[in-house]
């Protein structure tokens, strides 16, 4: 079963029973067992370590706890993710099932799936299961397509918040406090001497501006921008010696007060004010490392990272832990990114996961899953006009003001 608005993107809705699969970038799902009863469902919120995540998750914890006693049932468990597990990789939820199979299918009817930011209305929930038997195992498996379809609920709300809706999702740009200055964040362009000419006057056109410390990091010193060389040679691909030599630069030779570092690609746009609100919620004196979270072997082994093309955002603590440790690019053309995040990793630092970051373009995602959020960034310049893109998605506007004093009303909901 799905939610009433998509199947793709990150706003769809998945339920099927303990053995099922679904192939989907889903942020809430629902996973079928038996019986009807609050005492038989286990609400498991997908939350992050991160102090922020972690209040936001205890907040909806707290929700739930309350709605089931104001309606004088026995107490559902409620779990939270990072709580739950230290395996990496937990978060593709895939990891879990063979623990959650073994644990809680003889005494559950249900293990419900949610983020930080779901909103549930427990007596529509338990209207809406009512009308299905779990006992019919309907068996999703992606099989490149052709598995049997999902059947859609209309109560699963991702789009309108109608009366009948038993969950609703909201994905607000969070504002905890005063914007972070534009002082204490400093950007980091990379770059090369071959996109000087192309893809520096782009951003010099759209978000530099608002930016109060920026450098461009290349291969070639060029005063016109100016450039910095670093002295590292120009890669192909990877990039990973230049981007250490960022983290050092700032942490040991300039910039010693300045608590956050952004490191992004020449073609990244990124949207400041937005940022400067997002970092309100984030505690520079933690390690933080921050963006859109990628997964390498999970499972097996492997690590999550913060893809690079839609900027990684550093804390100044979390840049010390870093190169105060031994883990270092195994060469300079590495994989900046899937180094940073296996480092990161081996020092027991999560990455910290916001869906406002973009390692594609606008055009690369389903419309309906970007109508959700309060995009921070998107990367690429291939086969669209970043200008446009910029002031389309990006740039400051009114609509900004209006959606945090929806945020604000909205957290007095919980």
């Amino acid at each position: 079963m799905i939610s009433r608005s998509e199947v793709s993107g990150s706003l769809g809705m998945c339920v099927f029973s303990f053995i099922k699969f679904c192939k989907n970038y889903s942020l809430r799902f629902i996973y079928f067992i038996s019986n009807k009863n609050l005492k038989g469902i286990v609400f498991v919120i997908q939350s992050q370590s991160n102090s922020f995540h972690a209040k936001r998750a205890e907040q909806l914890k707290k929700s739930i706890l309350k709605q089931a006693t104001n309606l004088t049932q026995e107490l559902p468990r409620v779990l939270l993710l990072h709580q739950l597990s230290k395996q990496e990789g937990a978060w593709t939820i895939l990891p879990l099932l063979p623990h959650f199979s073994v644990t809680y299918s003889r005494n559950s009817s249900w293990i419900f799936f949610c983020e930080e930011e779901t909103r549930i209305q427990i007596p529509e929930l338990l209207e809406t299961l009512r009308r299905y038997d779990p006992s019919k195992i309907a068996l999703y498996i992606w099989d490149k397509g052709d598995g049997p379809p999902l059947t859609p609920v209309p109560e699963f709300c991702t789009d309108a918040v109608d009366f009948y809706c038993a969950t609703t999702f909201h994905s607000f740009l969070p504002l905890c406090g005063n914007p972070v200055k534009k002082e204490d964040i400093f950007f980091a362009v990379k770059t090369c001497k071959k996109f000087h000419g192309d893809r520096i006057p782009i951003v010099k056109q759209t978000w530099a501006g608002q930016a109060s410390l920026i450098e461009y990091y290349s291969d070639h010193a060029e005063n016109s921008i100016p450039t910095v060389d670093l002295g590292i040679p120009n890669t192909d691909r990877g990039h990973c010696g230049k981007t250490f030599a960022i983290l050092e630069k700032f942490l040991n030779h300039s910039y010693d007060k300045i608590a956050w570092l952004v490191i992004v690609d020449d073609d990244t746009l990124i949207s400041i004010s937005r940022l400067q609100h997002l970092l309100s919620c984030y505690d520079s004196s933690e390690p933080v490392f921050l963006g859109e979270r990628y997964g390498y072997g999970l499972g097996t082994g492997g690590y999550s990272y913060i893809t690079g093309g839609g900027g990684m955002v550093f804390s100044r603590e979390a840049i010390r832990r870093l190169l105060a440790s031994k883990c270092r690019c195994y060469s300079n053309d590495a994989p900046d990114d899937m180094v940073l995040g296996m480092c990161f990793s081996g020092l027991g630092i999560p990455v910290t996961h916001s869906p406002l970051f973009h390692q594609a373009r606008p055009v690369d995602y389903p419309r309906d899953y970007l109508s959700h959020q309060v995009p921070i960034s998107f990367h690429k310049h291939w086969n669209i006009d970043p200008v446009k893109v910029y002031f389309t998605w990006l740039a400051p506007g009114e609509e900004d003001k209006a959606r945090q004093e929806t945020q604000k009303g909205f957290k007095e909901e919980l």
